[in-house]
Formats: C-alpha cells, structure tokens, sequence
C-alpha cells in the first residue's frame, strides 16, 4: 500500500503535486521547477528527503513528501510530514490515516511534525485522531526569492 517512489512515479508525482498546490490544503503555489527539483533530489538520495507513494488495490492514489532532520529538543530524529496527498477519488477511503499509522509505526524517529493551513480542518481532525498535537509556536522563515 506504501512504497518508495521510483522513477516510474515521475508524471505521477508531478502531476499530483500540481494538483496538491492548487488546492485549498496549502496557502501559495510553487514554481515547477521546485517540484522537479525534489524530484532529482528524491532519486539520487533519501539523505534529506524521501516519498512514499499511496496505492489502493493496485492503482496510485497518492503521496507523501517527507523531509529528514535532526532536533536537539525532540532527542533525536525528526521527520517533517512535508506533504501529503490524496487523489479526490481516493479520499474517505482511511488512506492518509493509514499512512500516518505507518508512519508512526515503521520510520525510526524521535518526532513526526507536520504543519496545515487553518482552514483544512477535514486534514487537522484525522492528525488529532491519531495522536497529533497542536504545537504551540510562532514559526518564521526566510526563504531566498530566484533571480
């Protein structure tokens, strides 16, 4: 139901990104090239990132985008659930819960964090169902514009 993406998955995961971004889950779209290039990174290396993709009864249903880090205040590893998606026709189906018990469950880590825009509450029910908690920090980010 869960596999590492392969190069096979390449229009897949590039399409369903896309439709991942311009959807009501996230605030802002990304250039594709971004997409591209996490695609390359995904292939030549799981150092900082690595995907999984969701299948049902055989057919791909969907994604996740995770991202590796290391955290002196969790005691260890963590994983950045970056991104998750279901197809529309797959959704209601348990897929992104199961995914998340998986998670859990199967990649070695001292913490699994995620982060949602407020309004995907559908998204922020199913976390808290399986044991996620609101964090309670203010984040900041700097991020470098292209030339």
């Amino acid at each position: 139901m869960f596999r590492k993406i392969e190069k096979q998955d390449k229009d897949f995961y590039i399409n369903a990104v896309k439709d991942f971004y311009t959807s009501d889950a996230v605030v802002h779209n990304i250039p594709e090239s971004y997409i591209e290039k996490t695609f390359d990174e995904l292939m030549c290396s799981d150092n900082y990132a690595s995907a999984y993709i969701i299948e049902k009864d055989g057919e791909r249903a969907g994604y996740a985008l995770l991202a590796k880090t290391f955290s002196q205040e969790a005691g260890g590893n963590v994983v950045w659930l970056e991104e998750i998606y279901i197809l529309p026709q797959f959704r209601s189906c348990g897929l992104g819960g199961e995914f998340l018990s998986f998670l859990k469950e199967k990649v070695n880590v001292s913490r699994v964090r995620l982060e949602l825009s407020k309004s995907n509450s559908r998204a922020m029910e199913v976390y808290k169902r399986h044991g996620f908690e609101i964090l309670e920090y203010n984040q900041m980010i700097y991020e470098k514009k292209e030339s």
